[in-house]
């Protein structure tokens, strides 16, 4: 499937799902006070554009987002390369991973709030601690994933485990550590969100939808403040991926192999 196919598949979806709540708004079938049609909330959403103090809780979302993404990277990406160049080390933390990887970020809010207070430390604390994982694992998949032709030819001429490293596993893994880096940055947004709306109070994008919740007529509000979360996770999303493509490149080429059990079949 090209990648106009897949936007306008993409749009077609869209498209679908923006006629069927509007027709079940304008329809009567669910009151308007619950689901307001979808025309108005897209309208509203527009206006939000021009309001300042939204803009600014925007803001503030997106640098608690980018805190949170960047504090984690800085800390997988060195972790997983330790962790997948060194067995014994993998296999001591292991259990405390396995342990650690399951709990909900959500539940944590209560015990970082209490240990750091509310505000950006907790917001930024909890944004890395979700999205640790996706790149970690990845960093330790992409290294075991190296061609070890490559590596051995390095350590016949001489050279090092750093420079083995940095020369060929290093650039091999980079692919996966930046479909780590998108995944991360999807859930990063979801926490930044969530926490907001947890803590109701302060600014954000979050805060902007759970003091909508609290008015009389605030589904609009609610609705139009969840579009925008959407629209700031898809342009994430289209940015990495297409960053990624182009840093990428050679690594979404099919291989030999593949490209040659391709042209055997029927």
């Amino acid at each position: 499937m090209t990648r106009r196919q897949e936007l306008l598949l993409g749009l077609l979806g869209a498209a679908l799902a923006f006629g069927i709540c509007e027709a079940v708004s304008r329809a009567g079938i669910v009151r308007r006070s619950y689901l307001p049609p979808a025309s108005e909330v897209l309208d509203h959403a527009a206006r939000l554009a021009g309001d300042p103090a939204f803009l600014g809780g925007i803001g503030v979302t997106l640098r608690a987002w980018a805190l949170g993404l960047g504090l984690a990277c800085a800390i997988a990406v060195p972790l997983g390369l330790l962790l997948g160049a060194v067995p014994v080390v993998e296999g001591a933390v292991r259990a405390v991973i396995e342990v650690l990887r399951p709990l909900p970020s959500v539940a944590l809010i209560p015990l970082v709030s209490l240990l750091l207070g509310s505000g950006t430390r907790t917001e930024v604390t909890l944004i890395a601690y979700a999205s640790l994982w996706p790149v970690l694992f990845n960093t330790v998949y992409g290294l075991g994933e190296t061609d070890p032709l490559a590596k051995d030819t390095l350590r016949a001429f001489g050279f090092g485990r750093l420079a083995v490293l940095l020369r060929v596993e290093l650039p091999a893994t980079a692919p996966f550590i930046a479909a780590g880096v998108r995944i991360s940055a999807a859930v990063a947004l979801i926490l930044a969100v969530a926490t907001e709306i947890l803590s109701g109070f302060g600014q954000g994008l979050g805060i902007f939808i759970a003091q909508a919740q609290t008015e009389t007529d605030g589904t609009r509000d609610v609705l139009a403040g969840v579009v925008w979360a959407g629209a700031l996770g898809l342009v994430i999303n289209g940015v990495l991926v297409g960053a990624e493509r182009r840093l990428f490149a050679w690594a979404q080429e099919p291989r030999p192999e593949a490209a040659k059990s391709q042209r055997s079949r029927p």
